[in-house]
């Protein structure tokens, strides 16, 4: 049997197959528009799933790299604070030597402990420095300094740690017990004991010794924060080529290639435009034409 076909059937497959030609023109002319292969989930669930969870790693590795940066800052200070502490250590030490002169009169012996009573305040300086309003030697303590007017240490012993990484956490803060001692066994009381010494006109190279393990202590301390330093520097490095990676990835599902979209959309004007010349012919005959 011969299926029958009326004008209207024909009217009705054309318009439907226009109306197919619009929308894929319109769907294409929104790509181009925005950019982007993907509009709502609907047009690929897919790759919208995929966007959506490199879009959360984007914003993980935002986080870590502030953590970083937070870390980076932090570790300055610390070896900033160390490496100035050395060198007045160096400076209290030459002063100790030189005092062990037997010749020197006592107004020399004083101003020998005059200016060993100003490198420890300037150590002590050095021992409270803070960063963003936080002791940088006294862990998570809230005290204000790392050291009181008895060279008593007040922190609390946790460290303040910053996470860098999913499973990569790194320290910040330095040990200010370890670095500067505490109390009578400190590098603060220690260069008090020679500072009385010189005053007193006794020899203070016997505290040589004591000034260089302290030094020792500040080196070993340093040393650790140069490698907990170099590793943060690494993970930035490292952060920053998986932010790319990432950049890289989400680009290539959600942004449209440009040459692509505008072939496809000129393909699709000319089958549009080809449909249209077609429908005309084929939609000619009127009601007149069977009246005749």
């Amino acid at each position: 049997m011969i299926p029958r076909v009326t004008h209207q059937t024909i009217q009705q497959s054309t318009l439907a197959n226009l109306q197919g030609s619009l929308s894929a023109m319109a769907a294409l002319q929104s790509k181009m528009s925005s950019g982007k292969n993907i509009s709502v989930p609907s047009d690929d669930p897919g790759a919208a799933s995929d966007m959506l969870r490199l879009r959360g790693d984007q914003r993980a590795i935002a986080q870590y790299k502030r953590n970083a940066s937070d870390a980076d800052s932090w570790l300055t200070t610390v070896d900033t604070a160390i490496t100035g502490s050395l060198a007045t250590l160096r400076r209290a030490r030459d002063l100790t030597m030189q005092g062990g002169d037997g010749a020197l009169g006592s107004t020399s012996r004083e101003a020998l402990a005059t200016e060993i009573d100003g490198l420890r305040a300037s150590l002590l300086g050095q021992a409270n420095t803070t960063y963003v309003g936080r002791t940088v030697f006294a862990g998570t303590s809230d005290a204000g300094v790392a050291f009181d007017a008895s060279y008593s240490w007040t922190g609390t012993g946790a460290s303040v740690d910053r996470r860098v990484g999913a499973t990569s956490t790194v320290r910040v803060d330095a040990d200010g017990a370890a670095v500067f001692g505490t109390g009578s066994d400190s590098v603060f009381a220690l260069l008090d004991d020679i500072s009385a010494t010189l005053r007193a006109g006794g020899d203070p190279t016997t505290q040589l010794d004591a000034i260089d393990t302290r030094m020792d202590a500040m080196l070993s301390q340093l040393s650790g924060v140069g490698a907990r330093h170099k590793q943060v520097l690494d993970t930035q490095s490292a952060l920053l080529s998986s932010e790319l990676d990432v950049k890289s990835h989400l680009s290539g599902i959600e942004d449209i290639d440009l040459a692509e979209v505008i072939l496809e959309l000129q393909t699709q004007e000319v089958a549009y435009n080809g449909a249209l010349g077609a429908a005309a012919k084929v939609l000619q005959p009127t009601l007149l034409d069977f009246l005749r």
